[in-house]
């Protein structure tokens, strides 16, 4: 990780503080430098402050600054008859000249307040190899920290197909919630699936009539998703096929036992579907919740809303309705919330209530984050607010992590109807021939089996990156050229640099040599390549702290180009044998980067292409 602060301690009370700092990096020449620091303070009588260390901006050396202004301010100003920037400086290139140069560093310089301290470059592209190599897989995860983070995402409907448009939430909670663990977090991964409601009843009794006892095709989700589109379609055009929906579910009200019996081995057959579309995603959930499970909860708490005079009955020809902008006394910020309808039916908001409670109730969260369509957010934050109302102290701790639709060329929005609907199987098939088609040009003598293995890894990259390099609140139009350019900013492109380091490592039989020393003059693109493989770590806990997988997208093809940079400018295999060396343990260390880094969205790192 790049070196931006030290955290120093001086008797207790010289505190030297920093946002990030480098773990087991230069420990001796930290502890050099404190007692440097403690020696100068006492010698010169200066009054105790806190100081805090940054970092200098990288241009083409490593280094570390402590700006003096906090120390100059302090002081007595009757005795000091200077500016307060000036006093800075002073104190500066006193204190430069006091520490001299400390072990790692090249050089110390005082600069306009500051004492900049510059890291020995050998040294430092030495250590860093050394971390990444050693810590491998592990390379840029932090400790853990002891914070229960719950994730809800996915969250299709029973009974319906799943298509391009779930995609983008599936992709994106899956990024964060790896990036959150891998940033220290105890990340529960959460599913909440609606298996209730007029859809699934459409489909029930399209079933019972056209399809009993039919079992379902191997793509099940396919299959359902069928059946729905025909039970839409009947519902909108065929006479009487709506009354006897709504007859049917008047006997579902009611529990008919034959009705809750095809009800939950239908709901079955969905939840089948979805798990063969998770797995090919490479995704799994610690906790499924169902509407079907807080349904009623919702209602007995709609009912206690309503005693206690936050929510208003105008039953029976107006729903049960939360005024909050009148309660808040606010102005059109939050609006009306209504939580139960005129009929007593419950609608999202009623299930919304009780299922965040029981979310709490049984992990103790710090906090939950809701991946949840941009277009739901007055909805969720009328939800925030009144379970804020209610006195759960929690309600502060619920992220709505909003996301905006994905296009199709043309800038057609995904729906579930049939007609505009790109199935995600259909997706698939087709990234999958198109990235076939790209690994039977460029290795042509790969057996075919292991060219459909490396053109599924490419193709599901190609679909997911595009949905997380971009800014989860702004609209993504899939574009196949774009997705699949290995020379842009793509998958495929990061991917491939992933295989190159690979096939210089393989060449040079996978061995990396032992007790290296990098040169004290490095090209350019190496002490880049260097910069870029040190931010993972500071790069992670950024994405983790603001939810942003597009940080670690973004980094990834940065990363991806600063070592094309490096593979096209500096030979290693033909390299002396001392240049040699250490290039190598630098291509190791930004394969192992690229593919942690790969692996935080979700992407399969392939070994050939």
């Amino acid at each position: 990780m790049l070196i931006v602060g030290l955290v120093l301690v001086l008797n207790d009370i010289i505190i030297i503080q920093s946002k990030h700092t480098d773990g087991l990096m230069f420990e001796e020449e930290k502890q050099d430098i404190e007692q440097k620091l403690k020696a100068f303070c006492e010698q010169n009588e200066l009054p105790f402050v806190n100081l805090e260390w940054r970092h200098i901006p990288f241009s083409g050396e490593w280094g570390i600054a402590l700006p003096l202004f906090a120390l100059a301010a302090a002081e007595d100003r009757s005795e000091v008859k200077v500016s307060v920037p000036q006093r800075a400086q002073e104190l500066a290139e006193m204190l430069a000249e006091f520490i001299g140069l400390p072990q790692g560093f090249t050089r110390v310089k005082a600069v306009k307040g500051y004492l900049n301290l510059y890291f020995s470059t050998s040294d430092y592209a030495h250590r860093i190899t050394n971390m990444v190599l050693s810590q491998g897989s592990d390379y840029g995860k932090a400790a853990r920290l002891g914070k229960k983070t719950m994730v809800e995402y996915s969250q299709p409907n029973t009974h319906k197909s799943m298509h391009v448009g779930h995609l983008r939430n599936v992709i994106l909670g899956g990024a964060v919630s790896n990036i959150l663990e891998f940033a220290g977090y105890d990340v529960i991964r959460a599913n909440y699936l609606g298996d209730i409601g007029l859809h699934v009843i459409k489909w029930l009794w399209n079933y019972e009539k056209y399809h009993k006892d039919e079992q379902p095709a191997e793509d099940r989700t396919r299959w359902m998703g069928d059946l729905y589109a025909e039970a839409d379609q009947r519902f909108s055009d065929e006479p009487g096929f709506e009354a006897e929906v709504r007859q049917y579910f008047v006997r579902w009200d009611r529990q008919e036992p034959e009705i809750l019996a095809l009800w939950e081995k239908t709901r079955q057959w969905s939840l089948e579907g979805f798990y063969q579309v998770y797995e090919l995603l490479g995704e799994q959930f610690d906790r499924i919740y169902f509407e079907s499970e807080v349904e009623e909860a919702g209602k007995v708490v709609v009912e206690k809303l309503i005693e206690s005079g936050m929510a208003v009955d105008g039953r029976p020809d107006e729903p049960v309705f939360i005024n909050l902008d009148e309660i808040l006394g606010t102005k059109d910020e939050y609006r009306v919330s209504v939580v139960l309808r005129s009929d007593g039916t419950s609608l999202y908001a009623t299930k919304e209530l009780p299922l965040a409670v029981m979310k709490f109730d049984e992990y103790e969260l710090d906090t939950s984050i809701y991946v949840i369509d941009v277009r739901q957010s007055l909805h969720m934050k009328q939800i925030f607010k009144v379970l804020e109302l209610m006195g759960y102290e929690w309600a502060s701790q619920l992220v709505h992590l909003a996301y905006e639709v994905v296009n199709l060329p043309g800038n057609m929005t995904m729906s579930s109807r049939d007609g505009t609907v790109v199935l995600l199987d259909d997706l698939i098939r087709e990234a999958t021939q198109r990235a076939l088609d790209i690994v039977q040009e460029k290795n042509p003598e790969l057996a075919e089996d292991k060219k459909v293995v490396i053109a599924r890894a490419v193709a599901l990259g190609a679909i997911k990156y595009p949905m997380l390099s971009r800014d989860n609140t702004k609209i993504v139009t899939f574009d196949w050229e774009t997705a699949l350019d290995f020379n842009g900013q793509s998958a495929p492109y990061i991917q491939y640099a992933h295989v190159r380091a690979g096939s210089i490592l393989k060449k040079a039989n996978n061995e990396l040599p032992k007790d290296v020393s990098f040169g004290k003059e490095l090209h350019i693109s190496e002490v880049n390549l260097i910069e870029m493989i040190s931010k993972l770590p500071g790069e992670v806990e950024r994405a983790a702290r603001v939810y942003k997988p597009l940080l670690i997208a973004t980094y990834a093809f940065e990363l991806a180009k600063a070592f094309n940079d490096f593979y096209n400018q500096c030979p290693v295999l033909s390299a002396e044998a001392d240049v040699q060396a250490y290039r190598l343990m630098l291509v190791a260390a930004a394969k192992q980067s690229l593919a942690n880094s790969l692996n935080l969205l979700g992407i399969e790192a392939p070994d050939v292409m």
